[in-house]
């Protein structure tokens, strides 16, 4: 409910009429306890309505409150938001300059983290913000001098335990949750997976990225792209959505955050690369998984298996392959992005106001 400040004068001054009525009665003293928690709800309201704190989630798939899209426009009306993701067919095209992920790495960006990040705290607290401000202020040291085994591209928060794979006990919540919705999430990749093409002269279905890669193919259908809701995708998939919002600690709010369904044919191949941060833990839920597949993660392999979850840090140099036959079929997983167990509360609320998406 949003109330302007007339409105609540209004209130204020029809409260005060009534304690003057009954001073000395209880009556009076529950009136201006109400009155006074009227004024904070609105002092609230108007310091943190639009807050920097980006793409709160809501359970239900028919009231998606952030992205591209709001739910209420039609597949007809996808209108991109200027400067940021435009959604064409439930796919994300970049086109801001200011974008994390395509803007090189240098001391623009660098400044801007720093700006960033005073602003935040003049707005909020520099309390627990050591590990980060120590991040951004040296990120052109750190970024550079990491061994060549783990580089992330954007942003090193420093004193973080790193090691290519984690234990499941590391999210044991969420691991948990999205191995029990195995079966609903395999479902529902069936249902936007065994779609006619998109348009002629296209082999995908709506909503379907191709992914360049030397050998073979590698396909994803996202529902969270850098932070940003796909929402035409996100309607198709309602009970993935569900599950999204019911994770703990899913990076909704800043552009490391990804979920999506991930295909790799066979005799592909995913070259070596590094993501753009150590603050995450990628997580795969294997959906298919045919033999001949694997992850290898800072030297590091590992197989998939249905219904279990693996656990990496992406910042690590890491490639995937399919080397499987066409008889075995695509090997497919669920991805989301999760925080990594030890950045604090205070850090990450500090971090989805720094790299919020479009900031």
């Amino acid at each position: 409910m949003e109330w302007s400040l007339g409105r609540v004068r209004e209130l204020v001054a029809d409260g005060m009429q009534s304690i003057r009525d009954c001073e000395s009665s209880a009556v009076g003293t529950a009136a201006c306890l109400l009155l006074l928690f009227l004024w904070y709800c609105y002092r609230v309201g108007r310091e943190h309505g639009s807050g920097p704190l980006h793409g709160r989630y809501s359970a239900e798939p028919g009231h998606l409150r952030t992205g591209v899209l709001s739910s209420s426009e039609g597949v007809g009306g996808a209108k991109g938001r200027q400067g940021s993701l435009d959604e064409q067919n439930g796919l994300a095209y970049c086109q801001s300059a200011e974008c994390f992920r395509c803007t090189a790495n240098g001391e623009g960006l660098n400044q801007r983290l720093y700006h960033s990040l005073q602003d935040y705290a003049k707005r909020y607290t520099w309390s627990g913000m050591g590990r980060v401000h120590k991040g951004v202020r040296d990120q052109g040291r750190y970024l550079s001098s990491r061994p060549t085994i783990q580089r992330p591209e954007v942003f090193f928060l420093p004193d973080l335990p790193s090691a290519p794979f984690f234990s499941r006990d590391a999210q044991k919540h969420d691991v948990e949750l999205l191995e029990r919705s195995f079966s609903a999430l395999l479902a529902e990749f069936g249902n936007v997976y065994n779609q006619p093409p998109a348009r002629s002269g296209s082999s995908l279905p709506p909503g379907w990225k191709a992914n360049s890669t030397p050998h073979g193919q590698w396909w994803t259908y996202y529902l969270v792209n850098q932070g940003e809701t796909l929402a035409l995708n996100a309607r198709r998939c309602p009970r993935a959505w569900r599950v999204l919002g019911q994770l703990r600690t899913f990076i909704a709010n800043n552009v490391f955050g990804n979920a999506c369904f991930s295909v790799l044919t066979p005799g592909a191949l995913i070259t070596e690369h590094y993501g753009p941060t150590n603050v995450r833990l990628r997580c795969h839920l294997g959906l298919r998984v045919p033999s001949a597949c694997e992850l290898v993660v800072g030297g590091e392999p590992q197989c998939w298996s249905e219904g279990s979850c693996l656990l990496f840090d992406d910042s690590f140099l890491h490639r995937a392959f399919h080397e499987g036959s066409a008889e075995d079929g695509p090997r497919v997983v669920f991805m989301v992005d999760l925080w990594h167990p030890n950045v604090a509360a205070a850090e990450r609320q500090a971090l989805d106001y720094i790299f919020t998406p479009g900031r």
